[in-house]
């Protein structure tokens, strides 16, 4: 059988992606030398489990996990950024793509998961120490860019003790399944339907994440408008399924808000320091801004002082460091 194989543009992980074709039929192939388990088993595993909850999730067909590939459905290009940047009215677009989380999160949660080799995969829950374990790459790998060693560490220190203080405020239980990264280039236009990918980092975690991932998405710019429009019409459609206290939620959602923001940014500037991957950096300006909209809260005010005592504006606008 002939086929042709053609590399795709990864993402930030470490994994391989290439289509393959055969008889004018794709499939990706999706390669990964490291962190296996993660990349494939937990993939695979969590996809079949959202599959049967009647999620759209890409088939595999057949995978090698000691050899580090899976061969999985092709749902093409056509990522709903792509749509959305070229878009006007994009709010009817992201009304779709708030009906399927919503699908998502009608989901029993389980924290034992079969995987396609017979085994289980556990679902760990989000926790205050995934939280800040997140939120130090913040000051493990953004600050040492522009500040000495040991001024990143001090303010790393006062910084964990005011956020656990933040995280220790959470109002909502880590209570359904949470994708992690529920952005525009994650969701795919599959015919009339939205695909899901990478999957591979869900947690059962706070119903705010996701919805966090998709409003305050640092890859594409709305309007302030734009992003409460999306928000209420979240919880227009929640409050119909069940009650739950709408200040609490907004809370959640902006402290989640600002720990995703400075995740982020930590993590693009590993892309950048470790992985030599310059061009996630475009994005931290506005990741930035994003940052300190969520941070316009008493809650926050500490935090604030702190970073702006430590982090010049000119900084917060910078692109490249050297």
């Amino acid at each position: 059988m002939k086929f042709k194989i053609q590399p795709i543009t990864g993402d930030a992980s470490f994994r391989s992606f290439y289509r393959l074709t055969s008889n004018k039929k794709n499939k990706i192939l999706v390669l990964a030398q490291r962190e296996k388990y993660k990349n494939l088993v937990a993939y695979t595993a969590i996809n079949k489990f959202l599959k049967k909850n009647k999620i759209l999730t890409p088939k595999v067909y057949t995978y090698n996990f000691y050899k580090g590939f899976i061969v999985i459905e092709d749902f093409g290009n056509l990522s709903f950024y792509s749509i959305l940047i070229k878009r006007k009215n994009k709010l009817i677009i992201y009304k779709k793509l708030i009906d399927l989380l919503l699908k998502i999160q009608k989901i029993k949660p389980k924290m034992k998961i079969k995987n396609i080799n017979n085994g289980f995969h556990y679902v760990d829950k989000y926790s205050n120490k995934y939280l800040l374990q997140e939120s130090d790459l913040f000051f493990d790998w953004y600050l040492p860019l522009f500040l000495s060693k040991k001024k990143a560490l001090n303010i790393k220190s006062k910084s964990k003790k005011i956020l656990l203080k933040i995280y220790k405020k959470l109002n909502f239980s880590n209570s359904c399944f949470v994708h992690r990264d529920y952005h525009s280039q994650n969701l795919m236009k599959v015919g009339n339907k939205v695909g899901l990918i990478d999957s591979q980092d869900s947690l059962i975690g706070n119903p705010a994440y996701d919805l966090v991932s998709l409003i305050d998405d640092v890859r594409i710019k709305t309007s302030k408008k734009l992003k409460n429009d999306i928000y209420n019409y979240y919880i227009k459609k929640t409050s119909k399924m069940y009650s739950f206290n709408t200040r609490e939620f907004l809370e959640d959602f902006n402290i989640l808000s600002v720990q995703r923001s400075l995740k982020i940014i930590g993590i693009f500037s590993r892309l950048f320091k470790r992985d030599k991957k310059k061009l996630y950096l475009k994005f931290i300006p506005y990741t930035w801004q994003l940052l300190e909209m969520r941070m316009d809260s008493k809650i926050f005010l500490e935090l604030k002082k702190l970073l702006d005592q430590n982090i010049s504006k000119k900084i917060k606008k910078s692109i490249l460091y050297k």
